[in-house]
């Protein structure tokens, strides 16, 4: 007969509840708890000949079924908080990406055919898909991590080694300590001419498409016949304008003047960004004139104040709104910390193109176009590739972004998600750069399947792809001086070919792996080949191309060589 402390101690053992999540300990909780298992054989080696159990071993059994519950308790509270955070995430995720939609009232009066033709084809207006919330930006938060923090530390730690290797080597090659910024100040150079070029296109900006949009306001208003007339004068002034006065200008501005890279990068990509606000404050102003004009719903048509608009094109987003979430204050210590950052981008790209790119392509352009280089070079350029990518993420779309967004206290800082996690290439264009990606969606992903009523979304897709290609494409020509279509082909061809291969079905490492990459890769080949042609187009130029000379890449045939820079 089992003692009394003996059948307490096994009715505790079968009282302890069965935990699914945890099968390991679930196991050995069963191997050594349960009775009528081996359990049973080696208590019974303990029960002397009068019946009694040690009163050590009970007390060891006690103290270790007290740890495994605690170590149960304790990962069953973090299994716990980790579902109820991912829950949380995904729900505020899922409800700032939902649409208003009609919803048919169930407990109001049948509606009228007339009512139900009008529900039917109802559409709400594309201004309100996009939800602003405040948020913070994803890095502001993850650098509160101390072991994410520490890759920040890592990179700031190969910034000084890149300093200190420079000046070894100058102190090698000079005999002295030279600190010059001789690149900085090229690619930045006739700074005074950008400054002017980009006040002009700012206020032209300010004042055209919004005193054209009030003038078409005003006349829908008002008693006035002819209105698609009107409409489509203004429509034209409108589009004649994004596409003489924003679009050739500022381009002939800096095709003329022989802007340095730098400065060219600065005045063509305000030109695109200044494009892309004046088409969405029109897109999304536009539909709310004309429903005013069949509703006739209100003494006038809503038209945005003018510091509404202005607010709107320093904002840091491309979406327009009349009004945005906004925080209390201004951290002024932030935007000091990340106008600082983005000064310490610039010289570290400086000092990777310096010590990891000038040595390499001035020797390699001056050789005939080989295969064998040619692969050297790209695997060569996958470092530099690397860095000048993250270096232009953080700078740009995690510093430049935050700081203008804390000036202005705009709250949503949802610049970019999570893209380093991506393991579709479909998931990585949608999360790298959200700003951009938004306006792709809403202007012209959704309008295009609209006008085409939903049966061509591939087309719709492909569209997307090639607005995206020729726009970068564009950038690149206009300011490194030459047509050299590999970023257009990288989109048009791997890019598309990954969308559909990497879709958002592949999960696991493997395919986060392959992302990582591909994108090495592209890095590799987009630094090697335009370096090359860099040096090509200076050490090889022609002084009467023809046209099909100015579109052959000159880097596949020059080998004279030269001096300059």
């Amino acid at each position: 007969m089992e003692s009394e402390d003996d059948a307490i101690l096994r009715l505790r053992s079968r009282a302890i509840p069965t935990m699914p999540t945890f099968p390991d300990l679930k196991s050995s909780l069963d191997g050594e708890l349960s009775p009528g298992k081996g359990q049973q054989s080696s208590e019974d080696n303990h029960i002397t000949s009068n019946g009694r159990i040690e009163v050590e071993h009970v007390i060891s059994k006690k103290l270790q079924l007290k740890k495994k519950a605690e170590y149960l308790k304790s990962d069953l509270m973090r299994q716990f908080d980790t579902q109820v955070n991912d829950f949380m995430d995904s729900l505020i995720e899922e409800s700032t990406s939902l649409e208003p939609a009609p919803v048919p009232a169930v407990f109001s009066p049948p509606m009228s055919d007339k009512e139900r033709s009008k529900l039917r084809h109802f559409r709400p207006p594309h201004g309100e898909g996009k939800l602003f919330v405040s948020r913070r930006s994803l890095l502001d938060e993850l650098f509160e991590v101390n072991h994410i923090r520490t890759i920040y530390h890592m990179f700031i730690a190969l910034l000084i080694l890149f300093i200190l290797s420079t000046l070894v080597v100058d102190f090698i090659d000079e005999g002295r300590l030279v600190l010059e910024f001789d690149l900085l100040v090229y690619a930045f150079g006739q700074f005074p001419l950008v400054v002017c070029t980009w006040i002009c296109m700012f206020l032209s900006v300010l004042f055209i498409p919004y005193t054209l949009f009030y003038l078409w306001a005003q006349i829908h208003s008002g008693s006035h016949s002819h209105l698609r007339l009107y409409s489509l004068l203004f429509g034209t002034l409108f589009l004649l304008y994004q596409a003489l006065g924003l679009g050739f200008l500022p381009t002939y501005t800096v095709v003329t003047n022989s802007f340095p890279p730098a400065s060219c990068f600065i005045i063509i990509l305000e030109q695109v960004r200044l494009m892309m606000k004046a088409h969405s404050f029109v897109r999304e102003n536009v539909p709310r004139v004309l429903a005013w004009c069949k509703e006739k719903n209100g003494p006038g048509p809503v038209v945005p104040q003018v510091s509404q608009y202005l607010y709107f094109l320093f904002a840091p987003t491309l979406i327009y709104r009349d009004k945005y979430p906004r925080n209390p204050v201004i951290r002024w210590g932030y935007v000091v910390s990340k106008l600082l950052q983005v000064l310490g981008c610039l010289f570290y790209a400086y000092y990777v193109f310096v010590r990891l790119c000038i040595p390499q392509f001035r020797s390699i352009s001056l050789q005939l176009f080989d295969l064998r280089a040619m692969v050297l070079c790209v695997f060569n350029s996958i470092l530099p590739g690397v860095l000048v990518l993250f270096l232009g993420f953080f700078a740009f779309l995690h510093c430049w972004l935050n700081a203008f967004a804390e000036m202005l206290r705009f709250a949503d800082r949802m610049f970019y998600k999570d893209w380093w996690n991506s393991t579709s290439f479909a998931n990585y264009y949608r999360t790298w750069n959200v700003v951009v990606h938004d306006w792709l969606y809403y202007y012209v992903y959704r309008d295009f399947l609209w006008i085409s009523q939903k049966r061509c979304r591939p087309a719709a897709m492909l569209f997307v792809f090639t607005v995206s290609a020729v726009v970068h494409e564009y950038i690149l020509a206009i300011c490194f001086g030459f047509f050299y279509p590999v970023l257009f082909c990288l989109f048009m061809c791997f890019g598309m070919m990954f969308n559909f291969i990497l879709h958002d079905k592949r999960k696991g490492p493997i395919w986060n792996i392959i992302m990582w990459t591909s994108l090495f890769l592209g890095q590799g080949v987009i630094i090697c080949l335009y370096s090359q042609e860099w040096y090509a187009q200076r050490y090889c130029p022609l002084k009467e191309p023809s046209f099909f000379e100015l579109l052959k890449p000159r880097s596949w045939s020059c080998e004279r060589p030269d001096d300059r820079l």
